[in-house]
């Protein structure tokens, strides 16, 4: 069987990975990519998704590549080899330093990435910014080129000085090199004015250069430190590239660069193709699915589970079955593969081999027909195909006698179910569409045609077996009647399965239809109810604006009023009583016509009164604003007053076990000093006599009893008091003074 991966195109797939990739490390990676191991698929998903949220700049891990492959090899690099090996290894110790906070897969690859600090530290002190190695780079050569320069400095002073004594014998005023000695440019004729060696000619033949007598040692001595020089620069250059070859973490640096360009490769891909992070169950589900391949692919959602574990695939050539097989083989490679999967969602089982038979294929050497490489194929499925096993087989029963090829295709089939193996088949076979339907563990289903426009949709309908539309392709082309009549009467039992197949469509159009006009209307119930939720939220953020500005309103109110009472509290204490007295009762009044409307005028503390909505009887107890707080049986319960029907007397119920409520006012004067609770009864009897009450409530606490002492003392003495006495134990005992007044 030819291989899986060929067959279902993923060598294009990690072609188009390779593209993506920055460096040859993860074009490699990419171009050799194949199904992992599944905790590394995982990991490899995760890593892609990282990739995806956090984009990180990757150094040229090729050069550092190249140039470690070298030295290991024994090779002396070069200054710039070096150097950019160097900055290579530096960056990638960057991008470590980079991703380790994030704590992610991706810093655990930036693990991989080693400490090459000695190494850098040496080419920092050996090589300049251009490669060149430095004087510093060892003693020997900074001793060399201490004496090299002040050499070539002299030798240039002199043959200066002797091209100015001899202007005349001079061609131009210049110094140059000639087999690596210093010389001067000398007119034809005139050597013999500068004693020397000629070394050279212009290939005019009019200049000669010559090297004076005057320099001769000199450049020898400089020629000879220039070997030296060369030595020792090739030995420090030596010395560099080992210590790059003996470097053990260099390797794993390079793993780590490439896996890192391969992955961000992955999330690239993952972005221009619109793929998703598939995750792995006990099921295939793919929803919105299509070919990656493909452009401007058509979407299909489809499921693979122990209940439909064949999908049988029929409808017309060029339908697109065999794309949506490649996409499920895709998708399967792809995400074992660590790759993100051509689908919107994708749920995806981890089989233990894929099947595939896709395709015609024949054997020149094996003299195989057509047929004959498909029975191959399948007798390999047959033999090693398990439950955990993916089929997928293009057209079965194609290529033989029909009526042959769909009793051996039926055959398979049910071999197929009885291992329990999931796939998808495509088939032409009427027979098999007729085996399918309500058979369990198998599902029919077809890709649409566009009669109309005669071409296929590439749409994938669930549940509906496909037609090949011969008949009705002809009918639209407008064949004569007649022979349509004859061809529909040629028809064998499979021809009447095409035209119930027919009669099925058209009520599964019609379905659909109405299926769309519903979906429609609840798409727009759906924004409706959205709106009206909108609408409700505005209603209740403006009833909580306007409540807070309303209890904003009351506290201003209350704040103002505390003010005032305060300052008739000082009035009265300071300038008389009778003064503040009247104005506490202004103010009272004043508002007094702010406080709610009042109860029904015939409701009062007492009232008998009917609860329609209890269909009781009960007595008022208190009046509260709108409220009324009414005794029915032993329980109080608050009504709201235009709840309750007043009943005549005639009507009323038996007289309740409860005391007449007498209005009563309380002061408490706990912490305060004694003159200040001395002044707080004063101001609470002055006003007890103005509203006429009968009595009044002092809390002072029990404490020592030195405020109750004080208290009662000047109570006694004062006329408005006509006795005191404690408040009986459930009220307060000796911690309430109770104070009854005289009749104004």
């Amino acid at each position: 069987m030819r291989d899986v991966l060929e067959v279902l195109e993923f060598p294009r797939v990690r072609a188009l990975l390779a593209e993506r990739a920055k460096t040859p490390l993860g074009r490699e990676l990419a171009l050799s990519l194949s199904p992992l191991s599944r905790e590394e698929a995982e990991r490899r998903h995760q890593l892609t998704q990282e990739a995806l949220s956090y984009p990180y700049a990757l150094p040229e891990a090729g050069a550092l590549r190249e140039a470690y492959q070298r030295a290991v090899q024994g090779a002396r690099l070069s200054g710039p080899e070096l150097l950019k090996a160097a900055q290579v290894l530096e960056e990638a110790m960057g991008l470590k330093a980079e991703l380790l906070p994030l704590g992610n897969a991706l810093s655990q690859v930036a693990e991989g990435i080693a400490d090459h600090e000695a190494f850098l530290a040496r080419v920092r002190k050996a090589l300049d910014e251009e490669g060149a190695v430095k004087d510093e780079a060892s003693p020997r050569l900074l001793q060399i080129r201490r004496e090299l320069n002040p050499l070539r400095q002299e030798i240039l002073n002199r043959l200066y000085a002797l091209m100015d004594r001899h202007r005349e014998a001079v061609q131009d005023r210049f110094v140059t090199l000639r087999r690596e000695r210093y010389c001067i440019p000398v007119r034809v004729g005139m050597a013999q004015r500068i004693p020397g060696i000629l070394l050279d000619e212009s290939e005019s033949g009019a200049t000669l250069f010559v090297e004076p007598l005057s320099v001769i040692k000199l450049n020898n001595r400089l020629y000879a430190l220039r070997l030296e020089e060369e030595e020792e620069v090739n030995r420090i250059l030596r010395e560099l590239s080992e210590r790059l070859a003996q470097d053990p973490g260099v390797p794993g640096t390079l793993g780590a660069l490439g896996l890192l360009d391969l992955v961000q490769a992955q999330a690239a891909l993952s972005r221009d193709l619109g793929l998703s992070r598939p995750r792995f169950g006990e099921r295939y589900e793919l929803g919105e699915a299509f070919h990656p391949l493909i452009e401007n692919p058509v979407r299909n959602s489809f499921a693979l589970d122990e209940e439909r574990r064949l999908l049988l695939i029929s409808g017309p050539n060029m339908g697109g079955k065999t794309a949506l097989l490649k996409a499920l083989g895709l998708a399967v490679l792809m995400a074992q593969s660590g790759l993100f999967v051509a689908a919107r969602r994708a749920t995806l089982a981890w089989p233990d081999r894929v099947y595939a038979d896709i395709g015609d294929e024949q054997s020149l050497q094996e003299s195989l027909s057509t047929f004959a490489g498909h029975l191959r194929r399948l007798k390999e499925m047959l033999e090693g195909a398990t439950q955990g096993s993916l089929v997928l087989i293009d057209e079965l029963g194609s290529g033989t006698d029909p009526e042959e090829g769909a009793a051996l295709s039926q055959a398979i089939l049910e071999a197929l179910l009885e291992r329990g193996v999931k796939g998808m088949v495509t088939t032409h076979l009427s027979p098999l569409k007729a085996f399918a339907q309500g058979r369990e563990g198998i599902l029919n289903a077809s890709m649409r045609f566009d009669l109309e426009a005669l071409r296929p949709t590439y749409e994938l309908v669930l549940g509906v077996p496909g037609r090949s539309y011969a008949l009705s392709i002809a009918r639209r082309l407008a064949l004569p009647e007649g022979v349509l009549k004859r061809a529909e009467a040629l028809l064998p039992e499979g021809g009447r399965l095409e035209a119930l197949l027919e009669e099925l469509e058209r009520e599964r159009l019609r379905l659909e239809e109405e299926r769309r006009r519903l979906e429609e209307a609840l798409r727009e119930a759906e924004a409706l109810r959205q709106r009206l939720e909108a609408r409700e939220r505005g209603f209740e953020e403006e009833r909580k604006r306007r409540l807070e500005a309303l209890e904003e309103e009351v506290r201003a109110e209350l704040r103002r009023v505390e003010a005032e009472l305060k300052a008739l509290k000082e009035k009265a204490r300071t300038e008389g009583k009778r003064d503040a007295l009247r104005e506490l009762m202004a103010l009272k009044e004043r508002y007094a016509r702010k406080a709610p409307p009042p109860p029904p005028p015939d409701l009062a503390p007492g009232q008998a009164v009917e609860i329609p909505s209890l269909g009781k009887r009960g007595r008022v107890l208190e009046l509260k604003g709108e409220e009324a707080l009414v005794q029915v049986g032993p329980v109080k319960m608050r009504f709201k007053a235009k709840e309750l029907r007043p009943l005549l007397e005639a009507e009323s119920p038996k007289p309740l076990l409860a005391k007449p409520r007498r209005e009563v006012r309380e002061v408490d004067l706990r912490g305060l000093t004694v003159e200040e609770a001395l002044l707080e009864v004063n101001s609470a009897l002055e006003e007890a006599r103005a509203l006429g009450l009968p009595t009044l409530r002092l809390l002072h606490g029990k404490g020592t009893g030195a405020l109750r002492q004080a208290i009662r003392e000047a109570l006694r003495k004062d006329k408005r008091v006509e006795s005191l006495a404690d408040a009986p134990p459930h009220e307060g005992g000796h911690g309430v003074t109770v104070v009854f007044l005289k009749d104004s």
